[in-house]
């Protein structure tokens, strides 16, 4: 069953445009740095923007820094909250649950898929990026620059090291929004009520986040520690804020997944 979730996801030429959407901001974004010459100056701007000119490949950072507030949780909301939703509006839940698998294992397909779709994005995100900044960016010495966020140089083993660290941690923050979008689309029968009600969730979380008020919960918020993955590129890296992030992605996996399974395995299906 988990085979036939991952070919039905990945044949569908809407996640492969979804895909290809996400990466033409970054591209663009490369595009105008090279036409314009106007990249911030070291310490300012987007994170790793300002380095870029020092070390092309770090753009595969940089596109992830562009993609993360908005458009990935984005998709990965829409993917998540079409898992069971989707299945439900087509009428072909009822279908598939007259087969021996089960509940436990349907939900377990989709969980599957839905992870799947959230590790390559984020990795052809980075690879595209990578590629773009190598080909696109010519390296020039910039004087008080360096390769690291701190403003020293690092080697290339540290930078891939790191890169890959912060792969992993930019997915499993991902995770968080796919756990939600799976909740919801458990809740539901519509596909974009499950992926409004994932995307509502995040935006009032940043939307908190930016309010003196809200300071006491908001080291609790889902979208706190999204962009910590750059501490990764500190010297030296400051794991703070970095397992904080991942102790409450972890948290809120368990806890929705728990949810969503108890949920499904108990509601009547109709549809």
């Amino acid at each position: 069953m988990i085979v036939v979730e991952l070919r039905k996801l990945f044949r569908r030429p809407r996640t492969w445009a979804t895909i290809a959407v996400l990466n033409a901001l970054p591209v663009l974004v490369a595009v105008l740095l090279v036409l314009t010459d106007l990249a911030p100056r070291p310490g300012e701007g987007p994170v790793f923007l300002s380095a870029v000119f020092i070390n092309p490949a770090l753009f595969a950072l940089a596109a992830l820094a562009i993609v993360l507030p908005l458009f990935l949780p984005i998709a990965v909301a829409v993917v998540a909250g079409d898992a069971v939703a989707g299945e439900a509006q087509a009428g072909t839940l009822r279908y598939l649950l007259a087969r021996p698998a089960g509940r436990t294992r349907l939900l377990v397909a989709k969980l599957v898929a839905v992870l799947a779709f959230v590790l390559v994005t984020v990795v052809i995100v980075a690879v595209v990026g990578y590629f773009v900044g190598t080909t696109l960016i010519e390296p020039q010495p910039v004087v008080g620059g360096g390769t690291s966020v701190s403003g020293t140089s690092l080697t290339q083993q540290e930078l891939v090291q790191r890169a890959l660290m912060a792969i992993g941690y930019v997915a499993l923050s991902m995770l968080g929004v796919a756990a939600f979008g799976l909740f919801f689309s458990t809740l539901t029968d519509s596909p974009l009520g499950a992926t409004m009600g994932a995307l509502a969730v995040l935006v009032a979380s940043s939307l908190l986040f930016t309010l003196d008020a809200a300071s006491p919960i908001a080291p609790y918020l889902p979208t706190r520690y999204w962009l910590s993955f750059v501490d990764f590129f500190r010297d030296p890296i400051l794991w703070r804020d970095i397992t904080r992030g991942i102790a409450l992605q972890g948290v809120y996996v368990g806890v929705l997944l728990a949810a969503a399974w108890a949920n499904f395995t108990t509601k009547d299906i109709t549809s």
